[in-house]
């Protein structure tokens, strides 16, 4: 270990970080921390239930998706007209054997309406313990009159027109009595206590508890002059800092030597495939995912990065098989420092990524400072993958031909350019057995969304990128003895 490097005070200056982001995680998502927010899927329109006029009562029975009933939209038209008078809703609770009870009323003033839009409304006094209670959506109109009143939709399957709405368990939808054949175009909204919310500041201490365990042990070790992992781990960053910024330099040059336009390219490259993939699916394939630029570019980017660092990172070690059989430098750090350099051109096509939501018009929230760990999740994801793929390169040379094809299948069963919720239920599953799809999904909440995952979504990104991580760690120590012999 270096002298000049003060290991007391860098552990300082690493717990002093550590309870600043804690504080600053509080406070940008400290909300969703506590509470996750529920919404049943929406219903697709396929007819009106017409006119509502007075003495028309139609009447839909639903239940919360939460622990807690927090409100509801419907979608509303006007038959594009300016129409007069109040439309009502009114929520109330179904009591077995008994008369429903009335939770809250409420007015919308025709006047206001616009067509074909979401009426959106919240209960002033959210209904707790509402998983296990039924209840009734009545709705009803009063001083109009024919041609100056305003109507609900109706329908039987969801948005994605995959799966039938009976799934839900919803009744049909009721016109003074008589079924109608559909579901009300309803979303329910509701709200689950989170117990990790409630316990934060004790799991914030226990971890700063911890690392300053960790880092009193590594303390002590090196004032005996033993090691361990973390002070190997150290020494390596320190004593091999020069040449892992001359690899990473040197990676990131050659990607683009004898190129016109060079770096321009980590611009362009996104944009390009933005911008044809948005034509075909925005288009041809008539995709109707809100803001849906932003939508693919979140997408491309992070799959971009993740593909380029395991097409350039499978060579690493066969790459630099000259240095490697000559002088002695941990291996590991090949293959780190490519993905490191395929790091550094992400960062740049996150530039466009921002120019595009500004360009429409995205709203920027502080839920974006939380962006970070989906990218050091990816990047340690993609390094744990990388060393795999590195070390079985050396003993088996056809893996890079197995990677184009295993890479491509990847990018299919990525929600790129579709959204997931075209994937039939009963594939699900598996489908979010894909570490890709936690990481985007992640990115897109904070990006478009403007909030903060909940908890279970930073946890499954955890375990996705540090079970690579170590895995990755493992099986690349117990084979790296055996490189010179295959080189």
């Amino acid at each position: 270990m270096r002298k000049k490097w003060d290991l007391p005070k860098g552990c300082v200056i690493v717990l002093a970080i550590l309870a600043v982001l804690a504080v600053l995680f509080y406070f940008v998502a400290g909300e969703q921390l506590q509470v996750r927010s529920d919404a049943t899927d929406a219903v697709s329109p396929s007819a009106s239930a017409g006119e509502i006029l007075p003495g028309t009562t139609l009447s839909q029975q639903f239940s919360s998706p939460g622990g807690r009933l927090t409100g509801f939209s419907v979608l509303v038209g006007t038959f594009a007209r300016q129409n007069r008078g109040t439309m009502y809703f009114s929520v109330s609770q179904q009591q077995p054997g008994q008369e429903p009870v009335l939770i809250e009323t409420f007015a919308a003033d025709l006047e206001q309406m616009q067509d074909n839009s979401w009426c959106q409304i919240w209960l002033s006094d959210p209904v707790e313990d509402a998983l296990e209670k039924q209840f009734i959506l009545t709705i009803w109109s009063e001083g109009c009159q024919t041609g100056q009143a305003a109507t609900v939709y109706f329908g039987n399957s969801i948005a994605t027109g995959r799966f039938e709405i009976g799934s839900e368990g919803w009744e049909p939808l009721q016109q003074n009595g008589v079924l109608l054949d559909g579901t009300l175009c309803l979303q329910v909204y509701g709200g689950t206590d989170l117990w990790f919310g409630q316990y934060y500041w004790a799991f914030a201490l226990g971890a700063e508890l911890l690392a300053g365990l960790y880092c009193l042990r590594l303390c002590r070790l090196q004032a005996k002059g033993k090691s361990c992992f973390g002070l190997r781990f150290i020494h390596a960053v320190t004593h091999y800092r020069f040449l892992i910024q001359q690899l990473v330099s040197r990676d990131f040059k050659t990607k683009y030597k004898r190129s016109v336009l060079g770096i321009v390219w980590s611009f362009l490259n996104p944009l390009l495939t933005m911008t044809v993939q948005y034509v075909v699916f925005s288009t041809i394939f008539k995709s109707d995912v809100p803001n849906f630029p932003v939508y693919l570019l979140t997408g491309i980017v992070l799959f971009n990065f993740f593909n380029e660092a395991c097409s350039m990172g499978i060579t690493s070690i066969l790459g630099n098989a000259s240095l490697i059989t000559k002088v002695y430098v941990p291996k590991y750090i090949y293959p780190v420092t490519r993905v490191l350099s395929s790091g550094i051109n992400m960062l740049f096509s996150l530039v466009p990524l921002f120019l595009v939501m500004l360009a429409t018009q995205t709203k920027i929230t502080p839920a974006l400072l939380l962006f970070p760990f989906t990218l050091v999740c990816l990047l340690c994801f993609c390094t744990g993958l990388v060393l795999i793929l590195s070390a079985a390169m050396v003993f088996f040379r056809d893996t890079q031909f197995l990677w184009n094809v295993l890479s491509m299948i990847w990018m299919y069963a990525t929600p790129i350019f579709y959204p997931e919720s075209i994937i039939p239920a009963r594939f699900l599953t598996i489908y979010k057995m894909n570490p890709l799809y936690h990481f985007i999904r992640f990115a897109r909440m904070v990006i478009m969304d403007g909030v903060s995952p909940e908890p279970k979504a930073y946890l499954i990104c955890f375990v996705f990128a540090l079970g690579s991580l170590l895995i990755g760690g493992l099986i690349f120590r117990k084979v790296q003895d055996k490189f010179v012999l295959y080189l």
